[in-house]
């Protein structure tokens, strides 16, 4: 690399931490709910080394390598037609999850011209999915919980630090709710490592499937809203 491309990549690289470090102190005291700290922390993330080491891991095995080989992207979720599928089907309960929580299927304006990018684009697609199946409500706990899984699963480095940011700003602002908290991220943890890779499945492909076959293939174990207390 000629000098001037590697000085041009370091002020890249150098702008893109200031954005992520700014963005971390945001959500330490960010009550607003806003999503936009965390889509300029997980921008911030995609060229980092953290990131590779992720990609590095998941193309170790012969699934991940294929995974990442074929970069398989599906449709936009369309609830409505999903509403449709049977009753106690993947289709059917995530469906009715979005509607009950006011969510609109996320579509992700990501450019798809990397490993780190198709991996970013399809956690993102498939987010809400996942507290499906993994049984994580949307609550800042449960939401903490299921990024443990995230980070047990293919060390996500966003999961890292939004766990790092809970855990100052529970601990400095509401230090009654960190023992909960630490549970969900222990529980996240321990499910994340004995469930099959959450990443690389087709979801969309087999929404007929009931939630529950899902769950006993992945062997994911569902929590309670109970078990995070």
């Amino acid at each position: 690399m000629n000098p001037v491309a590697q000085s041009a990549t370091t002020l890249h690289s150098i702008g893109q931490t200031l954005k992520g470090v700014s963005a971390f102190v945001t959500l330490l005291f960010d009550e607003s709910g806003s999503l936009e700290p965390v889509w300029e922390l997980s921008n911030s993330l995609l060229d980092s080394p953290a990131f590779q080491l992720a990609i590095a891991q998941l193309k170790a095995t012969p699934e991940g390598a294929a995974f990442l080989a074929e970069r398989y992207v599906a449709p936009p979720h369309d609830l409505i037609a999903l509403q449709q599928y049977p009753a106690g089907s993947l289709g059917a309960v995530y469906a009715n999850h979005m509607q009950q929580m006011g969510f609109a299927a996320f579509d992700p304006l990501i450019a798809i011209d990397s490993d780190t990018h198709y991996v970013e684009y399809r956690w993102q697609q498939t987010h809400d999915i996942w507290h499906v199946i993994t049984g994580f409500d949307v609550s800042d706990i449960g939401e903490i919980g299921l990024q443990a899984f995230y980070l047990a699963q293919f060390q996500l480095p966003l999961s890292s630090l939004l766990i790092a940011n809970a855990l100052i700003a529970t601990t400095v602002l509401q230090p009654a709710m960190l023992n909960p908290l630490l549970s969900a991220i222990a529980q996240g943890w321990q499910m994340g490592k004995v469930a099959k890779p959450l990443i690389m499945q087709r979801w969309e492909a087999a929404w007929e499937k009931p939630l529950e076959v899902w769950q006993a293939e992945l062997n994911v174990q569902p929590i309670t809203t109970a078990g995070l207390g």
